[in-house]
């Protein structure tokens, strides 16, 4: 039985990750790592972070078991202003509806949710992803996709935001997960220098491996001919047509080959490799945003603006100014 602490808010914004049995130790204490360090060098900032036990909660799962016990409930949820899933082991399974009810509460007074790996099962448990984009570790995007088919998932995506909702992937998602809502209460400079406390470039290379990983799945496809061909024409007015005609067949075969591999369509894969590279050359070159925009096909630069926006939650002016200022 999990006793609740004493001691109120004192007025400090409240983040409570809610626990399943297996999580992954680096889930656990990422939260606490990012929201103590952003307080501990920024004036103004605090935070309460509550670790709050599900039902039936016993052991941290990878990298080896562990006994825990915490010291807050479900319970704990209840005036969260940030609720946080991480993954856990029985992810297949149906969550407590003590779980569910929680989560379907927070969401209703208006906090914000993010879920990590395989807690985005957790989420979607409830149906509070229905009709929205979402992604999880490249592994399970197919089964989150088939278990919840009203779920846009995103099988590329590093983290992806949608309304209250954050989603993210990757040994990194939680960190990116925390960062992001950091960004969303104290702004793009602390955020930046909480990100050089806590060695953020080592997401650029989370994203490497992402794109590996990806480049491997197509291979079983039989597409990467095809996706060859496509990286190194992404300036051109490229559609689903044309990739059907060179891998030579039909549109609607191209596409269900895309769904198997990817979970996504042909089209949306088109699109988040035109996004990838608009990333590269914001980090990497001092373009202007309308040359990037012929550099990736896209059909303007309010185009570009519009798509990059609704991935990252930011703009490509944004986006470069915080990459250089996170990479000093």
């Amino acid at each position: 039985m999990v006793r609740e602490p004493r001691g109120g808010r004192a007025d400090r914004p409240v983040v409570a990750v809610l626990v399943l049995d297996g999580v992954p130790g680096h889930h656990l204490t990422t939260p606490g790592l990012v929201f103590d360090t952003a307080a501990g060098h920024h004036p103004g900032v605090g935070y309460q972070v509550r670790l709050c036990a599900a039902p039936g909660l016993t052991a941290v799962g990878a990298p080896a078991p562990l006994p825990i016990t915490l010291p807050w409930s479900p319970a704990g949820l209840a005036d969260a202003d940030i609720v946080l899933l991480p993954g856990h082991a029985a992810h297949h399974e149906r969550p407590p509806e003590t779980v569910l009810a929680a989560l379907r509460a927070a969401a209703a007074r208006g906090a914000r949710i993010g879920a990590i790996g395989t807690g985005v099962f957790t989420l979607a448990a409830t149906g509070l992803l229905d009709g929205r984009r979402a992604t999880t570790g490249w592994r399970h995007t197919e089964d989150l996709a088939r278990r919840h088919p009203r779920i846009e998932v995103d099988p590329c995506g590093t983290a992806v935001a949608d309304g209250p909702f954050l989603t993210a992937a990757g040994v990194f998602g939680g960190l990116d997960v925390c960062l992001r809502l950091l960004a969303q209460d104290h702004g793009e400079a602390t955020t930046a220098a909480t990100a050089r406390e806590l060695t953020a470039p080592l997401s650029r290379y989370a994203d490497r491996v992402r794109d590996r990983i990806d480049r491997e799945l197509t291979d079983t496809a039989g597409l990467e001919p095809t996706l060859h061909w496509l990286r190194t024409r992404l300036h051109l007015p490229l559609t689903p047509a044309d990739l059907a005609a060179h891998a030579g067949i039909s549109v609607s075969s191209l596409d269900r080959r895309f769904r198997a591999q990817t979970g996504t369509s042909a089209a949306r894969y088109l699109l988040r490799l035109r996004l990838d590279r608009a990333r590269e050359l914001l980090e990497t070159t001092d373009e202007p945003v309308e040359r990037i925009t012929a550099r990736t096909g896209f059909t303007s630069p309010a185009a570009l603006r519009h798509h990059f926006s609704h991935l990252t939650g930011t703009t490509p002016r944004t986006y470069r100014t915080r990459h250089r200022n996170t990479a000093l």
